[in-house]
Order: C-alpha cells, then sequence, then structure tokens
C-alpha cells in the first residue's frame, strides 16, 4: 500500500488551501497520507492539517531554524523524512516548487510537476505547452514518486477529520550558508492570490500603479485576492508576484474578474480553471470574451466605480 507525505503550507499560523488540495490528490492515488509541518511552533498549523478529512496523521516537526520558511532548510529535513514513504508532495505554489526540487535532488529522484490527475499510484497527467497539451507521465515502481501538485485541478479536502498529532524532532544537519533577511509582499493584505475564491484582475488599460488603485478598492468589497496581467507588471503597476498567467500564477477561484485585460493566450493559461469568468474590455473584439462567461463591452472606469455602487 502507498504511503505518502505531503509537506504543509502555512503562514502566521494558518494553513494554506492549496495543503488541502494536496490531500485531494493524495486520497486520489490512494494509501496512507501523512502531513508534514515545519514550524518553530506548529502546533495550531498541525491541528488545522489534522482536520482534512483522508489525513491519518500529522507529523510536527519544530525548531527555531524553521521560524522562517527558507527552502534550503527545509529540504534537507524533508528528505530525512522521507524515508519509508513511498509518495512525496507538494503543492504547485512558489513555496512548494521551492522546497520539492531541493528535496528531490537530495534524494537522488526525478521530480514529477504539477498533477493535474491520477491514473494510478504511480501515473498522472500534468498540462504542458502551456496547457494546450495533456501528458502522461509514469514512475518506476522502485523509485520514490516526488511531486508537485496542480491546485488549479483539485477541490480541497474537506473538513471533519481527527488525524494523530505527532510530536518530532529535527533530524537532519542544516546549511550555514542561508540566513533568513525579510520577506516583502506587495501584493496588498488580501487573500492569497492562488487560494481566494474570488480574484480581481487588472491589465494595462488601467493606464498607471495610480489608477490600479481601482482594483484594489473593488477586491476590497469583494473580499478577493488581486492579480495582474502581464502586460501591467512589465508596465510597472504591480509588483510580479500578482501576475496570473503561464509565467506568473495559476489560479482557479471561483469567480474571476478580468478588467481592460484582452486575454492573450498567456494569461488565458492561468485561469481557464476559474468557476465564472467576467471580463469588462472596450474592445468588443478582445480574445478574452471568447472564454468570458460574462462579458461586458465598455469602459472599465466607469464601469468599476458602477459596480461599486451597486455593491454599497
Amino acid at each position: 500500500m502507498s504511503k505518502l507525505l505531503i509537506l504543509a503550507e502555512h503562514a502566521n499560523g494558518k494553513l494554506n488551501p492549496a495543503t488541502a488540495k494536496c490531500v485531494s490528490c493524495a486520497v486520489k492515488i490512494g494509501g496512507d497520507v501523512h502531513i508534514a509541518v515545519f514550524s518553530d511552533s506548529g502546533q495550531a498549523v498541525a491541528e488545522q492539517a489534522a482536520r482534512l478529512a483522508g489525513v491519518s496523521k500529522v507529523l510536527n516537526i519544530e525548531h527555531a531554524d524553521f521560524t522562517d520558511p527558507l527552502a534550503a532548510m527545509i529540504a534537507p529535513e524533508l528528505a530525512a523524512l522521507a524515508s519509508g514513504y513511498s509518495h512525496l508532495l507538494a503543492p504547485s505554489s512558489m513555496y512548494g516548487k521551492d522546497v520539492l526540487p531541493r528535496a528531490a535532488a537530495l534524494l537522488g529522484v526525478n521530480q514529477v510537476s504539477d498533477i493535474m490527475s491520477v491514473n494510478d499510484a504511480r501515473s498522472f497527467t500534468r498540462p504542458v505547452y502551456a496547457g494546450n497539451a495533456i501528458i502522461e507521465v509514469s514512475v518506476p515502481e522502485d523509485m520514490l514518486v516526488a511531486a508537485t501538485v496542480r491546485t488549479a485541478s483539485w477541490a480541497a479536502a474537506e473538513e471533519g477529520n481527527s488525524a494523530e498529532i505527532e510530536q518530532l524532532a529535527a533530524q537532519s544537519e542544516r546549511p550555514s550558508h542561508t540566513r533568513f533577511v525579510e520577506l516583502q509582499s506587495e501584493g496588498g493584505d488580501g487573500p492569497d492570490l492562488q487560494t481566494a475564491s474570488v480574484v480581481v484582475s487588472g491589465g494595462r488599460a488601467l493606464g498607471s500603479a495610480e489608477n490600479f488603485e481601482l482594483i484594489y478598492q473593488l477586491a476590497k468589497k469583494l473580499k478577493a485576492g488581486v492579480g495582474a496581467s502581464r502586460a501591467a507588471v512589465d508596465a510597472g503597476y504591480v509588483p510580479n508576484d500578482m501576475q496570473v498567467g503561464q509565467t506568473g500564477k495559476i489560479i482557479s477561484p471561483e469567480l474571476y474578474f478580468a478588467f481592460g485585460i484582452s486575454g492573450a493566450i498567456q494569461h488565458i493559461t492561468g485561469i481557464k480553471d476559474a468557476g465564472t469568468i467576467v471580463a469588462v474590455n472596450k474592445d468588443a473584439d478582445a480574445p478574452i470574451f471568447e472564454l468570458a462567461d460574462i462579458g461586458l463591452v465598455g469602459d472599465l472606469f466607469q464601469i468599476i466605480p458602477e459596480l461599486e455602487q451597486a455593491l454599497d
């Protein structure tokens, strides 16, 4: 029987929803599902992980070196912990894509990226060519499966469980060549872009960083995450950690608003798994309208204030 270990992603004492989506993938693979929580004080996060349906055990590894999410510190520990497991999973987020490749390299195995569906315990599908093609990837029977899970393809596991929580001591030697300096997050104080149920994005049509405040204000009313097209990022309106698309973040919110975004294939790749897509653009021929569930041809500088007024 398979035995799976999931790397938990968390911040400020809260488990990231991406972890719950990893659990859904692990349950589909089948087997004994464990979650590893690395933190200086992770009991609260471990308790949240223990409530996820399908999880049989949570491993809580506490150490002062895990205060900040440094891949250089966590990857050796994760690799040491992987002994006895058939699968090692992490969300295909910036954090997961930072830690898991390092752990896979330390373990001497190839990594499978962006699992979007499971054929069996060792055969998966993943997107290539900006999602325009899907390939099947198989892992040999005698090799550990180290993989990231494409969170846009999976629903979060439900809560209601009460898994065992085991306290473990750190067991690997951490490197001395890396230290934490600071964490800068410029995407605002709203929900995490990759896991938000509602996302409001703006494009180059906003015209300036100052005008992008319209997007922030609407998102705040909707309690939504804020995203942007590559054109808006390249123009300097917003930082690149807000970019949605092939070279940015792949997201799957229940509701996605695209204001002033033309709909280039690179952006479409990042949003096509969204539940409902609402597009506002003054160009009636913009490609975004081919994908949108609801399209409105008009001036975003007029429409956004009207939407805010309606919400009020």
